[in-house]
Formats: structure tokens, sequence, C-alpha cells
């Protein structure tokens, strides 16, 4: 067993098993300690904290992704019974019904469907037309907080940033951003490991109110349809079907929680690795293509997800591991995008590097349906603010969130 003095973990490389507590500060706050000793010993191991398969190099992670015999779903092809999978807690069932839907969670046909009545709003040439809106945006807040000697980057541009567009994009009045950051917080403290009963029952709550408004908000847009994706959803139709109710919920809920949640992650974590990098900003940001070049390698460097789980649809061998059917899968995204294999000096911030590449949106079919508007919130946000405040420093040691496998800093204090 291998054992680091610089990260709280241990390795097994004979029995391909490793143990790291997730909710251990050295660990969140610096992963990737952990993920270079896995990549040197045992790039599929089982993580005993969580009792499953994990998978850390970039083939595993890419082809897996694709693998259509695994999948986020299982009940579609299995009973709770067959599987061994307990009974749904009677105290989330709000939480439940609001996850019903969402595009993360379900398999084709369902899927297939939903992803099709939704996907026409997040084209990138649908997308594009956000720009100007993003651009002022970002200038809007910079002048909030510019005569300001210090100011948490998080709270005052990263966090308003994806939720106000996203909010505008839904149709939901702006004085409500505050209100839909809260529901998603809560809602997504359900991902930690090791949650407890009073978490699951205010994401519970969350959950319910979230969906009382959208159902609301939708109620009153089937009278007074807009140019917004609540009355697009209502409207749009393949093959003669539309979306539930419960559909329309899921997904407007998932577009705010997964869409806001892994930007304000994004921006926070690439501010951060520009300034420690030593680059000077204003060669990243000096073209449209050495901006997008520099929001890819952030998006790499550190990535906001960093684990991704399937089931096993049926008995099968992968790479010689033997899966039951209903069994679960890490998928490391954030190790993937550090692997040696793939990426040269994968441990550094290169954002001129020939071999980029990231898995930090997905593959397959679920890819982030998202992905062409964070990419564009993050080029537009990060080269307005790099170009507003070039003398952008770090005053503070970042401190990341305690959400693995999120993973995203809850605090980034910077001056200029």
């Amino acid at each position: 067993m291998l054992d680091s003095p610089v990260s709280p973990f241990a390795i097994d490389r004979d029995d391909r098993r490793a143990r790291c507590d997730p909710r251990n500060a050295r660990f969140f706050g610096d992963p990737y300690v952990f993920y270079t000793q896995i990549h040197q010993n045992t790039p599929s191991f089982q993580w005993t904290d969580y009792g499953h398969w994990c998978f850390a190099s970039f083939a595993d992670v890419s082809a897996l992704l694709r693998d259509k015999r695994f999948g986020r779903q299982i009940l579609h092809v299995a009973t709770r019974e067959e599987i061994g999978l307990p009974a749904p807690l009677s105290h989330t069932r709000h939480f439940d019904a609001a996850e019903r839907f969402s595009l993360l969670s379900i398999e084709p046909p369902e899927h297939t469907r939903l992803r099709t009545l939704v996907n026409r709003a997040f084209v990138s040439r649908q997308v594009e037309r956000l720009r100007p809106r993003i651009e002022s945006l970002a200038n809007e807040l910079i002048d909030g907080f510019a005569g300001q000697r210090e100011i948490d980057l998080i709270d005052a541009f990263a966090a308003p940033i994806p939720v106000v567009v996203i909010a505008e994009m839904l149709g939901v009045p702006r004085d409500m951003a505050g209100q839909l950051l809260d529901w998603s917080h809560r809602m997504v403290r359900m991902y930690m490991f090791g949650r407890t009963e009073e978490i699951e029952r205010d994401a519970d709550a969350a959950a319910r109110d979230f969906t009382a408004y959208i159902l609301s908000l939708a109620n009153k847009r089937r009278a007074d349809l807009r140019d917004d994706l609540i009355s697009h959803m209502l409207t749009a139709e393949v093959k003669g079907q539309k979306l539930s109710d419960a559909e329309l919920a899921s997904t407007a809920i998932l577009l705010l929680n997964a869409g806001h949640e892994a930007t304000v992650h994004q921006t926070g974590n690439a501010v951060k690795s520009i300034l420690e990098s030593g680059y000077d900003p204003r060669t990243l940001f000096s073209s449209d293509e050495q901006t997008a070049a520099t929001v890819e390698e952030a998006l790499r460097f550190d990535a906001p997800l960093h684990m991704f789980t399937r089931y096993a649809l049926e008995d099968l061998n992968y790479a010689g591991i033997p899966f039951k059917k209903g069994e679960t899968i890490g998928l490391m995204l954030g190790a993937a995008n550090r692997d040696p294999v793939r990426f040269a000096n994968p441990n550094a911030f290169d954002p001129f590097r020939t071999d980029g590449a990231n898995v930090s949106f997905g593959a397959g079919i679920h890819f982030c349906i998202g992905a062409p508007l964070a990419r564009l919130e993050m080029q537009v946000a990060l080269k307005v603010l790099f170009e507003r405040l070039p003398d952008l420093r770090l005053t503070a040691e970042p401190e990341y969130k305690d959400v693995y496998h999120f993973h995203g800093l809850d605090r980034l204090m910077v001056g200029w």
C-alpha cells in the first residue's frame, strides 16, 4: 500500500485499490496529487471510500463515456430488487421528482426525445447571439466593484454572470437570480460524499419550491408566449410530442443547476490558474483564437466536474474487469485531463500547448448541452475581466469548496 505524506490517500498497486477521503480538505483542495499517483500506479482502481471501480486515464474515460453498455439510468432495464438498489427515500420525493427527467439522468428513447426538444436553443449559432449581453453584463459587474481595493471574485463576478444569463434565457425575472442560486446550491449538495439527512431534507425543500416556481412561470407563459426558453419548451414539438410539465420542470432546473454551478466553478478555477501561471494575461486574450485556446486549457487544467458515474446496463467485461448489471463505475474527468499518456507536462498550465483536449463537458449522448454557452461565457467574461483589470492579483490563498466531485472555489480574493 503506497501512502502519501502530502495527501491523505493510500494506493495498493497490486490489488488495484485506493483509499482517499473525498471530504478531507487536503484532498479536495488539491486532488491532483492523488491523481498523479493514480496515473503512475493504477489508472483503473477500486476506490474503497465509494465502493466502486474508477477510471482515470483519458482513453478509458473517453471510451466509457461513449460505451452504450453503460448508462446514467438503470431502472429502465432492471428492477430495484434485481440489482439490490434500495427503495427511494420518502423525504427526498420532491428532489427525486425534479431529477426524474433530467437529461443527465435518463437514457434513450426518453433522452433522445427530450434533448431534441431542447437542443435548438443551445446550438452555437443561437448561443452566439448572447455575446453582446454577456460582454455588457461583465462590464456592468466590473463597474460595480472597480473602485474597491479587494473583492471576492466568485461572489462579485463569477457567480452572477451565468445565473443572470440562464435566468434571462429561461425568461425568469432578474430579481429572482438570488433565489435561483439558493435553490441551486441546496440541491447540488445532494451530490456530496457523505451527505446527511439534514442535507437531503433541505435539498428536497429546495426542489419542491423550485419546481413550483417553474410550473407557475410556465402557466403564465402559456397565455403570454415570449422569446424565451420556457416558451420554447412549451411550444416545441417532435413528431407531435411535447414536453410534459414534469419534463419541463426537470429540464429548467437542470439548466440552472448544472449550467450555473459548473460555469461558476470553471470561471473561478480559470482565473486562479491564470494568476498563478506567471503568464501575462494580455498575451492570453490577444485574439479570439488565443482566447479560445486559453479557455480550453483552463477547462483541461482545473475542471469543474471531477467524477461522472454510470451504471453497467448488462453483465459485461471491460479491460479485463468483470461488471455485473447495476454496478456503478466512476469516470474521473479531472484526472483524465491530467493523464501523462495523453498530455505533455500534464500538471503545467500551458495555454499555448498543441496537444490540448479535455473531457470536462463529457462525451457521447450526455455531452453537456450547455457547452457552447459555457465556453462563450468564459471567453467573453475572462477577456473583459483581464482587459479591464490587467493588474489583477491574488490577495489570499484560494479556498476550495467541500463539494467533490464538483471542484470549485469557495472564495477567490483578488486585488488590482
